[in-house]
């Protein structure tokens, strides 16, 4: 059983690429391919994958730099990195720059099928920050920005936030909102409008209002998006 997964193979060895291609058809698995970096950042920012199946040594962009830019963007598709090299240190270097799993080549089908299944059952937590037009939230040390400006958000308006904008463009509902923020100890009925007013205070209080990303949708909770999405 392949549980519909879509992955992408970023590859430029020809002949490997196929020959792992027409393995997955047989697993009944959906695979797109990529011969270079460029295109692969192309896809994996305009798709959305269950894993990504990078190698290291590619063409125009290589493997470390076209993860470090994804996981910039606050792309968290896991991503297992394929390589040459059986070394500790190169091993580090990918995980400090977002990879989640490593499968070293020569390999067999039948690993590379079991890693990508196992990632494919969780987002990968490689990602330190999230992005929305000019508006920037450190996953890491829990601070958020826009325009590079720093803003004044309490530890609640900032969980609040981060839902928001991993569910960019999309509408979060008032319960998830609760639910994500609270868990199971629910506030006070004006708790949640309360910090919803804080940060649009300081995420939308100067802006014009084609700049604003938090929206209202009645009837349905809030989406944060730029207006360009809209």
């Amino acid at each position: 059983m392949s549980d519909n997964l879509q992955l992408l193979l970023v590859e430029d060895d020809i002949d490997l690429a196929t020959a792992v291609i027409d393995y997955l058809e047989l697993e009944d698995i959906q695979c797109d391919h990529a011969g270079n970096g460029v295109v692969g950042l192309n896809l994996i920012e305009s798709n959305q994958y269950d894993v990504v199946v990078l190698d290291l040594n590619l063409p125009k962009m290589n493997g470390l730099e076209v993860c470090e830019r994804i996981r910039a963007q606050g792309i968290d598709v896991p991503i297992l990195m394929l390589t040459a090299r059986d070394t500790l240190d190169d091993k580090l270097v990918g995980f400090s720059k977002g990879a989640d799993d490593y499968l070293i080549k020569p390999f067999a089908m039948e690993e590379l099928i079991v890693r990508a299944k196992v990632l494919s059952r969780r987002r990968s937590g490689e990602v330190s920050k999230l992005m929305v037009s000019d508006l920037a939230l450190n996953l890491q040390s829990k601070t958020a920005t826009r325009k590079e400006q720093v803003l004044k958000l309490s530890p609640t308006a900032i969980k609040i936030l981060e839902c928001l904008m991993r569910d960019t463009p999309n509408v979060v509902s008032r319960e998830k909102l609760i639910q994500s923020v609270w868990g199971d100890e629910q506030p006070d009925s004006n708790s949640l409008k309360v910090h919803m007013f804080n940060l649009r205070k300081a995420v939308d209080g100067n802006s014009q209002e084609q700049d604003k990303l938090i929206h209202t949708i009645t009837g349905r909770g809030f989406s944060l998006k730029s207006i360009s999405e809209s």
